[in-house]
This record gives C-alpha cells, structure tokens and sequence, in this order.
C-alpha cells in the first residue's frame, strides 16, 4: 500500500509524510474511522514510508529492498496484530498462526472490515478476539533486535477487540516502547478501547472520503459516467466501501434487505409461523452477521423515514432500497419512528451481550407487530 493508492485524505497524507521527513513520530498512534475511509491504508503506507530507504517527496520509491518486502507484506520489522477465532483443534491461537490467511486477505483488499475478515477465515458464528496470550507474542517480538529497519513497526488492527488481559499487559509497552519502535492502532470504535490505551496514543481521526475523491475513484477505477459516479459518492456518504457496494448491490446487502423485507410483512401481518422462520435464519448467520443486520435496519428505518419529505439530497438508499421504500415508506412515520429504532437498538446490545438470538429475534418481530401499525 502507498499513498497514491489511497482515496483522498490529502491533508493526512502530507501530516503523516511530514512526521517522517522530520523524524518526529510519535511511538503510539491511533488512526479512527467510522469504516470505510482508509484509516488501515493510511497506516500501513505510513509504515512502508517511514522504512523506505529511497522515498521520495510524496510517496515510498517501491523499489527499496524494504519496499520490495513491504509488497509481500514480510518484512521482518513489520508485525500485525489483528482479530482472530481461537482454533486450537487446528492450533490457530495467536495472530502469527493466521498470518499467511492475513496476507492473502490484504493482497488486493486495501479498504476491507472485520466481516469480509471473517468470511475469509470461515469464522462461522464464532467471535473474532485479540485473545489474551497475543499479549506474550507482541512483548517478545518487541524485545527482539530490529534486523535491519530503522523502525520496528507494530500495526494493531481493532484495538477494541482486545481481550481485557491482554489489553492491561501492552499498556507499559505502549506507553514505553523499546527504541526506534513504532505502534500503530487502528480503531473503528475507539469509545470502546480501554481508556488507559486512549491517553498513551496519539489520535489520527481519519474523515469521511470527500464526495469529489469518491467519484474520480469511480470514474477511474470502474468507468462509471460521471453522473452515475456523483450518484454512487452521495450513497457511500464517505466510505469507499459503500461507494463500492452502491455499483452492485452486494450479496450480503441483498440478504440483510431481503431479512428486512421478511421481518416487516411478518410483523404487519402478525405472521408468527414466519416469525419463527426468519429468527431460525438469522440465528445461523453468527453474532457479528446479526449486529451488522440490525444495524442494517436501523439505516433502512431512518432513510425510509427521511424518503417521506421528498429530498433526494437526504436519502442514502441504493436502487433496490428505494424501491422497496416506495411501499414502506408510509408506515414509518412521527408516532413509531423513535420507538421502532429503540427496539432495534436493544436487540443489537442482546445480540452484544450473547441473549439468545432466536428470542431475541422473535422478541423483536412481536414488538414490532404494534408499534408497524401507529
């Protein structure tokens, strides 16, 4: 990954080479993105910058013994730290075990999230951790000589989804590093990392893609008109991902709308046969599949809502949403709006907090058999 690669994010772009020309890098730094944004990018050209040998004003030279491994993603001063699912059977238990997957998935997938992760790895309905023994692995490999960098780099990928343990161990090693060592964190939900990581780092806050870098990248990298470009910018509202999912609805958006749709007509029909159906299917789907579900209905509600007034400016849905929201629309109104989004709130903190999700599925479709008809 280098810098020309990157969507927008220009301002950041010249901070970060800034840091390295100058030699003021900070030991612990924190990239934070809503998702989508190209907070990992960033990081990781930043590291390739800051070890390149050759780089030049604006961007690594590629062509550097350090760059060429940096291609690989093998570099020896180069450590990943990222969720994985503990497979002892296949004895997958720290991040190294799943380093030669990590590389693969990476290859080609400069902005990706933790489900792609996960439907690459087969995690199924098991959670993805930084579990509490990465904690000896990181601690060793940092206490090991540099082999030939100038900076040893350490790239933490969802510092949220470190275990408690494991957490509380890396704290001295963040607040001190041994010398010439650079961690870099990359966060999506930084409100849930632990407070004292928080105020040993310093924050990056990676913005939202301008709307204009969206649409050249779309221009350029799929052949979109510009109109059809402009359109898919306004829908990715900000990240490359949802720009990308925009030009062809993807297969998981299709099922999660297709979920909705079901959920919906069960609910007005007070269809309880269906209700238990569709609660068996999405209990299937694995805990991170069932958040992102619910939080894929809460998206639809608000934009449904915000379809009543008529204002193409304030609406993100895709075609197939669109449509749908042409029927639906009406039923999400001033008297049910906050209400139905509160429901689907509380049963994405169950799901969080490993409720059943068949009661909580069902639970919910009941609720919403009342509050669908206010």
């Amino acid at each position: 990954m280098y810098f020309k690669d990157i969507i927008g994010q220009e301002e950041i772009k010249k901070q970060l080479i800034h840091s390295a020309q100058t030699g003021v890098v900070p030991h612990a730094q924190l990239f934070t993105e809503q998702g989508g944004a190209g907070a990992f990018p960033l990081a990781l050209a930043y590291a390739r910058y800051l070890n390149c040998t050759h780089r030049t004003e604006n961007d690594a030279c590629g062509q550097c013994p350090s760059c060429l491994k940096y291609n690989e993603l093998a570099h020896p001063d180069l450590h990943f730290v990222f969720p994985i699912v503990s497979k002892k059977e296949k004895k997958k238990e720290v991040c190294d075990d799943y380093l030669s997957e990590w590389r693969g998935f990476l290859k080609g997938r400069p902005y990706f999230n933790i489900d792609g992760w996960l439907d690459y790895i087969e995690a199924g309905n098991s959670q993805a951790l930084i579990y509490s023994k990465e904690s000896d692995e990181i601690i060793r490999k940092l206490n090991l000589k540099i082999y030939e960098a100038t900076y040893r780099i350490l790239l933490v990928w969802l510092p949220e989804k470190l275990h408690p343990t494991c957490a509380n161990k890396l704290l001295k090693v963040i607040e001190e590093p041994p010398l010439n060592t650079v961690i870099l964190m990359v966060s999506e939900l930084p409100d849930q990392i632990l407070g004292t990581i928080l105020s040993r780092a310093q924050r990056i806050n990676v913005r939202s893609i301008h709307p204009e870098a969206i649409t050249a990248a779309m221009v350029t990298q799929f052949g979109l008109a510009p109109d059809d470009a402009k359109h898919v910018a306004h829908l990715a509202n900000g990240s490359y991902l949802k720009a990308v999912e925009a030009i062809s609805l993807s297969e998981e958006n299709s099922f999660y709308l297709e979920q909705f749709k079901t959920m919906m007509r069960n609910s007005w029909a007070r269809n309880v046969k269906g209700m238990k159906a569709m609660g068996d299917v999405l209990a299937s789907i694995g805990r991170e599949r069932q958040k992102n579900f619910l939080q894929y209905c809460q998206h639809l509600i608000r934009e449904n809502f915000m379809y009543r007034f008529q204002s193409p400016d304030l609406n993100y849905m895709n075609l197939d949403e669109a449509g749908f929201a042409t029927k639906f629309a009406p039923y999400v109104n001033e008297r049910n709006v906050f209400d139905i989004m509160e429901e689907l709130a509380k049963a994405e903190r169950h799901i969080t907090q490993n409720v059943n999700a068949k009661m909580v599925f069902f639970d919910l479709s009941l609720r919403l058999t009342v509050l669908i008809k206010r």
